[in-house]
Formats: structure tokens, sequence, C-alpha cells
């Protein structure tokens, strides 16, 4: 077999549903394959399988280290509370960070309002589809952390809220 010749078996459905199996079992995130020329990469939480050639990776955006604070200029409303005491809603995917539902259409979100769980926050467009991304906690809006139309990752904090009391 060439080298660019690929595997039938890399493409396996039973084995790609077998490893979303043991990964959410196992509370992985992501899972990375390669096979000669081929990578396969799994994320859970809406991410793509993506198939690329071993010398054709895209550059990624840097994203924040976990549990590494995003750094934002302290306004009035923000001084009461401490960096550390700050709720961050982050992507669940890659993609387009939209922050309304139509180019003409107000924000879901800005900053002083108050979100719950199921508050829809933005539209995450991955792969010509979109996604709506509830809020999953509670809080007041701080600030939006990414720009409308703006390239983000997954993980990538896209809302600074301040809990509730």
């Amino acid at each position: 077999m060439s080298g660019s010749e690929v595997p039938e078996d890399v493409f396996d459905l039973r084995r790609i549903h077998r490893l979303l199996r043991l990964m959410e079992k196992h509370e992985v995130q992501e899972i990375e394959l390669r096979r000669g020329e081929v990578r396969i990469r799994i994320r859970r939480g809406g991410g793509a399988a993506v198939e690329l050639p071993a010398g054709a990776v895209p550059p990624m955006l840097p994203s924040p280290a976990a549990g590494a604070p995003v750094p934002a200029p302290v306004g009035p409303t923000e001084a009461k509370v401490s960096e550390h005491e700050y709720i961050y809603i982050k992507s669940p995917m890659v993609g387009t960070f939209y922050a309304a539902p139509s180019p003409d259409a107000d924000p879901y979100v800005q900053p002083g309002d108050v979100v719950g769980p199921d508050t829809i926050v933005c539209i995450i467009e991955a792969m010509k589809v979109f996604n709506e991304i509830p809020a999953e906690v509670s809080g007041r809006i701080v600030a939006a952390l990414v720009e409308n139309g703006a390239p983000v990752e997954y993980g990538q904090p896209l809302f600074k809220l301040e809990p509730i009391a």
C-alpha cells in the first residue's frame, strides 16, 4: 500500500461508535487518532470529527488555559466581585460566534441582563449549522468576551457573568 492510500477500517462506524461510548463513559472530551497520513479528531459537546493529512493541519487560535483568568478591564460594576468569583459561559464547539439571531436583530443578551440556564445567549455556526447556545448557568452578564462574527474555539470563554446571590 502506498503512503497516500487510506485503509478502509479507519472510518469503520462500529469503531467510531465504540470510541464515542468509551469517551462518554470515561468523560473524555477529545480524542485524536492517526494512521499514516490520516488524522481523525473527535470532540464531545458539539465538536466535529475532522480528517486531515498530517502536513495540512490548520492553525488553531490560542485558547485560554483551563482555570486561567480572562483579562478584562475592571469597571464600576466589576469592583464588588473578585475575579475568581465570576462565572464564564464557554463555547461548546469550534465555529463562528453570532450575538444575534440575524444581522438586523438585537443581541440575545447584553451586559446587565440576567440569564438562567435555559437562556439562549448566542449562536455558533459550525459546518453551516447554526447552534443556539444556552447559558447553562445563572447570573448577570458583565461582559461579552467575543466580537460578533469572530471565530471561537472549544472551551473559549464567551461571556463573563456575576453570580446572583
